[in-house]
């Protein structure tokens, strides 16, 4: 009965549109290993322990355990006994079901994971504790279901009276109809139900408004959170008082995006991207499609944005962060710029030196000038006196450093890029450095796991992030193995790794215990080589201790979190921490990463000692046996961010106003602030790909292209600047970024306008090429990433992945007529327009606002919105490039929104199309333009307006301490 009751909730969830997977309770088998091993780790796996889980349900199972010893009765013995037998939970039996947990989600991609015991936070009932998932009637029926039950529950009837029934047998059948006792499934169609228990009520949950739910993150997570409840205003105050903080955040958030745009610098020569590629040939590796996206993102920030970049790359270690810095690095370089990166240790450093000496140094094709400044190598010695002088000097084009670059003595001729390594290892004071140095200079920033404050900044949308979750091919998770220190335990890795014929890491937190851990191994192995890396060790000591081991002229390396970072040895595949509750969570996870960089299987041993296990310290080593999968690092920083809190946000404190409602509640409430400040929020793309024929209106670069070549003081036809009009290379190349890279056709006519000013009248072959800049910034503006002819229809085609018809219906309002531009259809497929069928908006026809918007889910009041927004979130995510496509068949069109321009190729000639799409696409570009300005000065008065009322407010408090000690003091 159990397993069927199982099968029938899996099933009604799937026919209410949701994926619903059981998942096990806690598994006490052994963790996988190799044969001949004896270890047994102490923590699984498996689901993480609940809060409910006290010491009293373990002297319960202890005194049943002693109670079957003594010939306890056979029936409590077959109950306990095999794993499906009951368990004791908050001292109460409870059977296998009543442990499984859920793991439920959706095609448009939200999803929730729980299991028994874990709070969870509703929207409209507050913070709860989830139990179970039941089955119970439908309370509310479709048209549809209502006509079956009432059929079939008149069929039953008349079977009945045909079997030769008695009226009072019929009426006690008739009675149990729409009951629990009621089991036809289609007299009486049930669902699968969430229960949650809050204060004062349970609450069940329909599975297919499991949306509106999300499991309770907060900063204090080993606090339990009081339960809501369901009577009364606690609940709703509490999202009025968090809603509130939201909006004054968003409010910062977006006074912050209008700064930022605010700021400019020349972007990076398109004409260069020749020799990127080249050099991109040189990587041994096939990229992975992460990496590909990542490529092409801090592309598009450097060559096609005029704001300086700051992008977080936020990858699993191993997984090829490197290469992306590598290529942006070579970038900066070879448009004649400097560029540096930040290393937090020395092993670090003189590892990626030696990398970008092999890949662009002395000796390569390239020939740049690469140089290390470490520690010792300070402005008082000798070499640290003449380095610094080069880097002054613009001779040096990449310098790889520690700590040492943020010191005040160091000056660059022209910075160009700076990229930093494991942003998480350095602290404030470094990072208030790094904002002088990086003032109008792209930041490009790699980690595995992202601190707490980063990681919320990257999900609010306030920071650029592009993530390597693909590991690369033949890759293996590491097999991590949580337990209470033992020699014996030790014994059996070190000597699985020597029979294979590997080597291993064993790591201790502190300096002082090395000699202890190296007198440990030795009684255990005498024959063992053993070398040590520590940073107090003499100026390169560590690092040539790391080669050599690196050589195989040692068995263990013995050290400290030295080795965190930079340390790459396939062979090496088995690592132990020592005293690994000392450890911060993105550490452990660091130095996992240093195994499993080869196709073996590796393995980690994370060894602490009960008694100094606190609470988060738990936490954090069950985390590390929870999240062992390949790509993990993101999770790894989410379960982080949960156990440590989410800190402070642009320096205002959020983490109170977090735990009220959750963490992830808090963010979704944020993004609906921020949507409902920004009005329009049409997401802008930097580049667009135009692919009309004989090249008409494209803008990208190509050695083919007019202008094409190096040195031919241009980059393009379409937005070269003829040598003669423009002598200086240097200002010619800046006005060629500017006008390519203009946010709108007004900026790019105010533009024109001081060329006229300052170097006389336009010459006729630029004037012609401007009508092709004006059209790429309407794309800009409308989110279109690639333009096209149908070969089919000969329609023009424009995809706007991040179109809804909320925006269009917005857009159209503020057009002169109310109504599309004459000629330019708007199609939205149908899981974008709420409809069974695609949504098409034919240009010139009079739009009916409340017709397009009468989906619910565009209500931003509505409930649903939750489910809107992650869906969106979703169909953004699996957007195809569209950089490299040579033709619409190249990328998924048709998929997403897009404007049409029917029979284009038929009706408008050659040579003449670029004007065709400017008539149609400068009013609702115009439109775009206007609100999202006046949207970001909106933020940004009433951010300012805050800010000075904050000033008053304690001008105030200040005045009236005086006051009341001037009162004090006349007293006396």
């Amino acid at each position: 009965k159990s397993e069927h009751e199982l099968e029938l909730k899996v099933n009604l969830a799937k026919q209410a549109g949701v994926t619903l997977t059981m998942l096990e309770p806690t598994d006490t088998e052994d963790s996988p290993a190799e044969e001949g091993s004896t270890f047994k780790p102490a923590i699984d796996s498996g689901r993480r322990e609940s809060w409910f889980s006290k010491d009293e349900s373990l002297d319960l199972q202890s005194e049943l355990q002693a109670l079957q010893s003594k010939d306890a009765s056979s029936s409590i013995e077959d109950k306990l006994s095999g794993e499906d037998g009951p368990r004791f939970v908050d001292g109460k039996l409870m059977n296998r079901e009543q442990l499984m947990g859920i793991s439920v989600g959706s095609a448009g991609g939200w999803s929730l994971e729980v299991f028994p015991g874990d709070f969870v936070v509703h929207r409209r009932y507050g913070i709860g504790r989830y139990d179970k998932t039941v089955l119970k009637p439908k309370s509310k029926l479709t048209e549809e279901e209502r006509e079956a039950s009432e059929a079939r529950r008149k069929e039953i009837i008349n079977e009945l009276m045909a079997s030769g029934k008695q009226l009072h047998e019929i009426q006690a059948v008739v009675e149990k109809f729409g009951t629990e006792e009621d089991l036809d499934p289609i007299s009486n169609p049930l669902s699968t139900l969430l229960e949650v228990a809050y204060g004062d009520a349970v609450v069940h949950v329909p599975i297919e408004r499991a949306y509106r739910m999300s499991r309770y993150r907060a900063g204090d997570a080993a606090i339990k959170p009081r339960l809501s409840r369901v009577k009364g205003e606690a609940w709703s105050k509490a999202k009025r008082k968090v809603e509130a903080s939201t909006v004054q955040m968003a409010e910062d958030v977006l006074a912050l995006y209008a700064t930022r745009e605010t700021l400019n610098r020349a972007p990076f020569d398109p004409s260069v991207e020749g020799r990127v590629h080249k050099f991109a040939e040189s990587f041994p590796f096939e990229p992975t499609p992460d990496q590909r996206k990542c490529f092409e993102d801090v592309e598009n920030d450097m060559v096609w944005r005029s704001r300086p970049m700051d992008r977080l790359i936020c990858g699993d270690v191993g997984f090829g962060k490197t290469e992306v810095a590598m290529r942006a690095l070579f970038r900066a370089v070879a448009n004649g710029r400097q560029a540096a990166m930040l290393a937090p240790t020395g092993v670090l450093a003189a590892q990626h030196y030696k990398s970008i000496v092999k890949r662009m140094g002395d000796g390569t094709d390239h020939g740049f000038n690469v140089a290390l400044l470490r520690g010792g190598m300070g402005k008082n010695t000798k070499k640290g006196r003449e380095l610094r002088a080069a880097i002054a000097a613009g001779e040096v084009d990449v310098v790889i450093g520690t700590h040492a670059l943020l010191s005040n003595g160091m000056s660059f001729k022209d910075l160009g890029l700076l990229t930093i390594d494991e942003e998480q290892r350095f602290g404030v004071n470094q990072k208030e450095r790094l904002k002088l140095i990086c003032n109008n200079v792209d930041v490009l920033t790699l980690t595995a796991t992202p601190i707490p404050r980063t990681l919320q900044m990257s999900l609010s949308g306030i920071r650029d992030t592009s993530t390597i979750r693909s590991p690369p091919p033949m890759r293996k998770p590491t097999i991590s193995y949580v337990s209470e220190f033992d020699a014996a335990l030790v014994r059996d890795a070190i000597e699985r790794e020597m029979t294979r014929g590997g080597q291993c890491y064993y790591v201790v937190p502190r300096i002082s215990q090395l000699k202890e851990a190296e007198k440990l191994l030795k009684q255990i192995f005498p024959e063992l080589r053993i070398v040590q890396a520590h940073g107090r060790m003499p100026r390169g000591k560590a690092e040539e201790n790391v080669a050599d081991f690196a050589e195989g002229n040692h068995d263990v390396l013995l050290a400290t979190t030295v080795i965190e970072n930079g340390v790459d040895i396939p062979q090496t595949n088995t690592i132990i921490i020592q005293n690994a509750q000392a450890f911060g969570m993105s550490t452990l996870y660091q130095l996992r990463g240093r195994v499993g960089r080869s196709d073996l299987q590796a393995y980690a041993y994370f060894f602490h000692k009960n008694d100094f296990i606190t609470e988060q310290s738990a936490q954090r080593l069950q985390a590390m046996a929870d999240l062992h999968e390949l790509g993990s690092g993101f999770d790894v920083a989410n379960r982080d961010l949960e156990i440590r809190g989410a800190g402070s946000l642009l320096g205002t404190e959020q983490s109170g106003m977090a735990a009220r409602v959750g963490f992830d509640l808090y963010m979704r409430m944020l993004k609906k602030s921020m949507r409902q400040l920004r009005g329009l929020d049409l997401p802008m793309v930097p580049r667009s790909n135009v692919l009309l024929p004989d090249g008409e209106g494209s803008i990208e670069w190509s050695a083919e292209g007019t202008g094409g070549g190096e040195n031919s003081g241009g980059s393009n036809g379409s937005y070269i600047i003829p040598k003669s009009y423009i002598e200086d290379d240097d200002e010619r190349s800046r006005e060629e970024g500017a006008a390519r890279l203009a946010e709108s056709t007004q900026r790019l006519v105010e533009v024109t306008g001081s060329w006229k000013e300052k170097y006389g009248n336009l010459p006729s072959e630029l004037q012609g090429n401007l009508k092709s800049l004006h059209l790429h910034a309407c794309l800009r503006q409308l989110g279109v990433d690639v333009v096209g002819l149908d070969e089919s229809t000969g329609d023009c085609v424009l995809r706007s992945p991040g179109l809804r018809p909320r925006h269009w219906a917005m857009i159209c309002s503020q057009l002169s007529r109310k109504s599309p531009p004459a000629g330019l259809d708007v199609v939205f497929p149908a899981r974008f327009s709420g409809s069974d069928d695609d949504t098409e908006v034919r240009g010139g026809t009079k739009l009916d606002l409340k017709e397009l918007l009468s989906d619910p889910r565009y209500s931003d009041d509505d409930e649903e919105w939750d489910a809107l927004d992650e869906e969106e979130v979703e169909a953004m995510k699996e957007i195809s490039s569209a950089v490299d496509a040579r033709s619409l068949a190249d990328v998924d069109v048709y998929d997403f929104p897009r404007f049409v321009i029917r029979g284009m190729r038929d009706k408008i000639k050659s040579g003449s199309r670029v004007d065709a799409l400017l008539k149609v696409l400068l009013p609702p570009s115009k439109v775009v333009f206007k609100k999202q300005q006046k949207d970001k000065e909106k933020a940004r008065v009433a951010a300012e307006l805050r800010e000075k009322r904050e000033i008053m407010s304690k001008q105030k408090k200040e005045q009236e301490k005086i006051q009341s000690r001037r009162t004090m003091y006349s007293g006396m």
